[in-house]
């Protein structure tokens, strides 16, 4: 059983950075695609950022070169790292994972992925 537990959340003010870690057991982060998400208040889930086989990065456009997506296979920990924080960042992150190599468009499809942690909440002040 796939478990995803994310942290690191909390309330910053604007240009603040955050990491966030999501502890994974069950299966190894170094394998298939891992991916954070995150999901606004009435909006849809949006892909933020991805990684496949610990090597290949995906980022959304609106946080290239602010987030950065890592893993620490000997920690079995997926981590993204935001810089610049703004309010528009503002929303429930989600840490999820398949075993695909997802490779295009398809690593920003929630559908894809096959589990998901939590979520932990991110407030960014303006």
């Amino acid at each position: 059983q796939v478990q995803l537990v994310e942290s690191g959340g909390g309330l910053v003010q604007a240009g603040d950075s955050l990491r966030l870690s999501c502890t994974v057991s069950g299966r190894r982060v170094s394998t298939g695609t891992m991916g954070w998400f995150r999901q606004a208040p009435g909006k849809e889930r949006e892909f933020v950022a991805s990684i496949k086989r610990s090597t290949y990065t995906t980022y959304e456009d609106s946080v290239k070169g602010r987030f950065t997506i890592t893993t620490d296979n000997a920690k079995n920990t997926v981590y993204l790292q935001m810089n610049s924080l703004n309010a528009e960042d503002t929303a429930v992150y989600y840490c999820t994972s398949t075993y695909s190599g997802l490779v295009g468009t398809l690593v920003r499809r929630p559908d894809m992925y096959a589990d998901w942690g939590q979520g932990t909440q991110v407030t960014v002040s303006s």
